[in-house]
């Protein structure tokens, strides 16, 4: 989808049938499409082809004389039987870029395990450091390392279409959920292999800084995020507790850290005697970070969201009019845009395949052959 915002064609290739499942995940459903896929498919095109039939496989042959890059997100070995693993395709064309998206990656002894984002999360660690102190591991609300890995695999697929302009040759871009999780262990990761310190569920609060955390004003909750010993000085002249900044337990961050109960004593009081718009509005005026814990749908109507583009409207084919998230990267020269809704299943695979060459009656016979 990422690279379809940036102007790539990109051609979905489907299960006649059936699709991608999360075509059937919800509720919720918007005109009978799953809201969940209409989130990451805009401006694609959908082909059906079923690769156990010769004109199926004969279709996504002639596709792939056009292509620059494949992705694809079987187990590995699978597209391997089918005569379109990376192997194969590499002699055939030489500057294709292959991208592979996988549980566990294309080596390594669970490479032969599926992989969902939830399990991903519990098995690479980020579950037992995400919950409150004490209590269950929860995963993120948003299926963070599927996202991820996404994000990786376009950075790849950049990267070997840069190297193609000078080589003339494509690669091999391997991406896999675990290492995606893996590697968003960041500096919880760095505190066990260099200090032996073994990360634990610390609720909001951040290891390393303090005062980071959700904190309580008079009327809700907002997050405080003192970054350096500057802002926390400012946050004392807000707050009136300027006799904080010269007492040895709270004057550096590692010390804040080390000593955060007994700050979070002194600074309760103080935050529950204003409400948390004036907080807000004080402590970001003082250059303090600071922000509500908002609702999605209070998040989607600031204007800040409206300016930024972060909403657009498209036509979809079933749905009528349906909204989906703007693009997040903005270039100045060449931006990006949503342009099409998300396909309906199978929407272009007649139009698709007269372009490359099938006619009317050799179309007809793969519908009825079942390849389409």
């Amino acid at each position: 989808m990422l690279l379809a915002d940036m102007g790539a064609r990109v051609i979905k290739v489907e299960q006649p049938g059936r699709g991608d499942e999360t075509r059937s995940w919800g509720p919720p459903f918007a005109g009978g499409e799953s809201t969940y896929f209409l989130s990451v498919n805009r401006n694609k095109e959908s082909v059906t082809l079923n690769l156990k039939v010769p004109s199926g496989r004969d279709a996504l042959e002639r596709l792939l004389t056009r292509a620059d890059v494949l992705v694809e997100n079987f187990r590995p070995g699978t597209l391997d039987d089918l005569g379109f693993g990376y192997a194969a395709l590499r002699v055939q064309h030489a500057r294709l870029v292959y991208a592979s998206i996988s549980g566990y990656g294309q080596t390594g002894p669970l490479r032969d395990r599926a992989g969902y984002d939830a399990v991903m999360q519990a098995e690479a660690g980020l579950m037992s450091i995400t919950g409150e102190a004490g209590g269950p591991p929860f995963r993120l609300g948003v299926a963070i390392v599927d996202l991820v890995a996404g994000l990786y695999a376009v950075q790849g697929i950049l990267l070997a279409l840069y190297a193609r302009e000078r080589t003339g040759v494509g690669q091999w871009v391997d991406v896999s959920l675990f290492d995606s999780a893996i590697s968003l262990l960041s500096y919880q990761a760095s505190a066990y292999l260099n200090a032996a310190f073994s990360p634990v569920r610390m609720g909001n609060r951040h290891p390393t800084i303090a005062p980071y955390d959700t904190v309580s004003a008079a009327d809700g909750e907002f997050f405080l995020a003192v970054g350096n010993d500057g802002q926390f000085r400012r946050f004392c002249d807000v707050a009136g507790l300027t006799h904080l900044i010269a007492d040895p337990r709270y004057a550096t961050n590692p010390a804040r850290v080390v000593n955060y109960d007994a700050l979070c004593s002194e600074m309760a009081p103080a935050l529950r005697s204003r409400p948390r718009a004036r907080w807000i509005e004080e402590l970001t005026k003082a250059g303090v970070p600071c922000g509500a814990v908002r609702a999605v749908p209070d998040v989607l109507a600031d204007p800040q969201v409206q300016a930024r583009r972060m909403i657009e409207a498209v036509e979809h084919a079933a749905a009528g009019l349906v909204k989906v998230l703007g693009v997040p990267v903005k270039l100045s020269e060449t931006p990006g845009s949503v342009r099409t809704a998300p396909p309906t299943l199978g929407q272009h695979t007649d139009a698709v395949l007269r372009e490359i060459g099938f006619d009317t009656g050799q179309i007809d016979r793969m519908h009825t052959d079942g390849a389409i």
